[in-house]
């Protein structure tokens, strides 16, 4: 009504030309009635100014979906500001659908200090500056309550920046991600972070509850991303977590361990044909660096498809957690976000790594008892003893020794193999003259053909994601990765 009268005296040029009053009560009801119906409409265009007023230097480098959303948060519940180090009751882990729950003071600061900074918006919750929190993503299926929610850690930081996602155990078995994934974001002060870290410490939190690396259908989940939401039901919870956490990011490190009874040197797995991925591996300080396109169906082949940039960072074996590979990946990040300026602690961590842009599987010429004569890391030479194996029958004994000179990036436990198991990952330096600049191999690729850098070096094989023993491709296939 305020509205509706200050319009019709500011609007009104009637009374400045000495209308009767009849007519100027006339012209006021009209005016009136014009403005009450412009402030009933009002909501829409102010939402589309909303949505189109130009991206923050928080949003800077987020994906469409992201700005999108980030400008429409409008009756989104907000998420609870919590000390992701304080431990809790299983109870209190999830909040129930459709509640919100009271949210802490995110900062003591004045408005002034969080100019620029947004919320941010994930899985249907509104996540204010300098928060740390904790959401839920669970699959939609068609048995309702057949999947238990899986937990998402969010620390939105006070000031704009890019959202880095950490995601871990695609894989149930695989161990070391999830403690990873634990010791960086608990560690994180929103207070002082520029950006938004987002980690997801068990993505299939089916395999993990069994002790297993595939879904209870024994599919594997890293072989179907992006998704289908009308395929399978391992493609319909790939497109789902896909959609609904992955395209949010700016950049992905995905975390993976060796395979059945094998062992990684911390390394990164990357397309480096792919500036961007080339950029992001830059990052990661003392950390060896290993090309490879990735499988199709990985998460991190199907976010670069994306336009994201996205690395695996391999470390140690699956069903262990070991201190050393957890201590080297939560140092590899921790660089990370300092290199990506997210944190402003200056960390100096040892002297660069070497980069493979090719590797060979040496494998066990009969079954017996492995017992390896090398470590994980060590450099070797060709005809170098890699290992021993034994026949626990005969007693004959076979000897491994080293086709290349490289240095050992993977390797099979002490165990019983059986014949053409791939018991020795070697990296492979190229020469100088075969390596060239990303940009250059970006664009050979795209012309078609292939860059030299992507071609392996004579009898060797450039290495699936994860690991080698992968059956024939197929919807049912039980691949390795």
């Amino acid at each position: 009504m305020l509205l509706a009268t200050s319009a019709g005296h500011a609007g009104n040029p009637s009374a400045a030309a000495g209308q009767t009053p009849a007519t100027e009560a006339n012209a006021k009801t009209q005016a009136g009635a014009k403005a009450q119906a412009q402030s009933q409409e009002a909501p829409k265009p102010q939402s589309e100014e909303a949505a189109e007023q130009p991206a923050t230097p928080a949003q800077a480098g987020a994906k469409a979906q992201t700005q999108a959303q980030k400008g429409t948060t409008e009756g989104l519940p907000k998420a609870q500001n919590i000390d992701l180090q304080e431990p809790i009751q299983g109870a209190e882990l999830v909040a129930p659908d459709g509640t919100t729950a009271d949210a802490a003071p995110a900062v003591e600061a004045t408005p002034d200090d969080l100019v620029g900074a947004q919320p941010f918006v994930l899985l249907g919750r509104e996540v204010p500056p300098a928060t740390s929190t904790r959401l839920a993503w669970a699959p939609s299926q068609s048995f309702e309550g057949i999947y238990a929610a899986t937990p998402v850690l969010v620390v939105h930081g006070k000031k704009p920046g890019p959202v880095l996602c950490l995601t871990a155990a695609i894989h149930g078995d695989e161990l070391n991600g999830i403690e990873t994934v634990r010791r960086v974001l608990y560690n994180l002060d929103p207070n002082k972070l520029a950006g938004t870290v987002v980690g997801v410490p068990i993505v299939n939190l089916q395999g993990f509850h069994r002790h297993s690396r595939y879904l209870s259908d024994r599919r594997d989940l890293n072989r179907f991303f992006p998704g289908d939401p009308d395929g399978s039901s391992a493609s319909r919870i790939a497109h789902s977590f896909f959609h609904e956490v992955i395209s949010h990011c700016d950049a992905l490190v995905d975390l993976h361990t060796g395979s059945y009874y094998r062992t990684n040197l911390p390394q990164l797995r990357a397309d480096l044909t792919n500036p961007g991925v080339v950029a992001l591996t830059k990052g990661f300080g003392a950390t060896v660096v290993l090309h490879s396109e990735g499988a199709e169906g990985t998460l991190r082949r199907a976010a670069v498809n994306q336009g994201i940039p996205a690395v695996t960072l391999e470390a140690g074996a699956s069903m262990l957690l070991d201190e050393t590979s957890v201590e080297h990946s939560s140092k590899a990040i921790q660089t990370l976000l300092n290199h990506m300026e997210m944190v402003s602690k200056f960390r100096l961590w040892g002297d660069p790594e070497p980069v493979y842009y090719t590797s060979t599987w040496q494998r066990a010429p009969m079954g017996g008892v492995i017992f390896s004569e090398v470590a994980l890391g060590e450099s070797v030479s060709k005809g170098d003893l890699l290992g021993t194996i034994t026949n626990p029958i005969t007693n004959v004994r076979t000897e491994i020794h080293s086709a290349y000179d490289g240095r050992v990036l993977g390797m099979a436990l002490n165990q019983f193999v059986q014949p053409g198991f791939a018991a020795y990952h070697i990296g492979i330096r190229a020469p100088e003259e075969k390596v060239p600049a990303p940009a250059a191999a970006a664009d050979s690729n795209a012309s078609g053909q292939v860059s030299p850098a992507a071609e392996p070096l004579p009898d060797t094989e450039v290495p699936s994601d994860e690991q080698p023993d992968a059956p024939d491709s197929g919807d049912d296939a039980f691949e390795d990765g």
